[in-house]
């Protein structure tokens, strides 16, 4: 084998989803990273999507044994998912959501952040390119329209029932 095509091989990327104790994500991950340190296994990236909970995402050059010697050293890490992940089946973790998904005219919600912490609220408009809504407070006597930052919602009644 020459040395061009064993860069070649080494370059080429898996994608392992590992099964974690529930609620233990994150440790999961820098816990990796940590057992990373001590090994000669290379790891390019962990991600521990919030959509996914149990799992844990890792990027890695290395094959499937390598990795199961890993996940060995790794507490709170149970095992490799059906073997390896196609890209395919994680690339839409990659790419951020805007904040303001899900969120409609007419969505009930709570301001979490702001001078009106704590405060209810219906949504009157929604811009998602600026991550803002436009908000009308419940109980106010005047309805003021209000805008606030997408992320500092939380949503309470989306409004597919009325």
């Amino acid at each position: 084998m020459t040395e061009s095509e064993g860069a070649e091989e080494e370059t080429t990327l898996h994608y392992f989803a590992i099964k974690t104790t529930s609620k233990q994500e994150r440790t999961v991950a820098d816990n990796i990273k940590k057992a990373v340190d001590q090994t000669d296994i290379k790891v390019y990236s962990v991600m521990a999507p919030k959509e996914l909970q149990g799992y844990v995402l890792v990027e890695t050059p290395e094959k499937l044994n390598r990795m199961e010697q890993l996940i060995e050293r790794v507490p709170h890490a149970r095992a490799i998912l059906r073997g390896e992940t196609a890209l395919a089946e994680v690339a839409h973790f990659l790419v951020p959501k805007p904040v303001v998904s899900g969120i409609v005219e007419g969505t009930i919600i709570e301001l979490i952040a702001g001078p009106f912490k704590g405060e209810k609220a219906i949504v009157k408009r929604v811009d998602s390119g600026k991550e803002e809504i436009t908000v009308e407070l419940y109980e106010s006597m005047v309805p003021i329209p209000i805008t606030v930052r997408g992320d500092n919602v939380r949503v309470i009644d989306r409004g597919e029932d009325r």
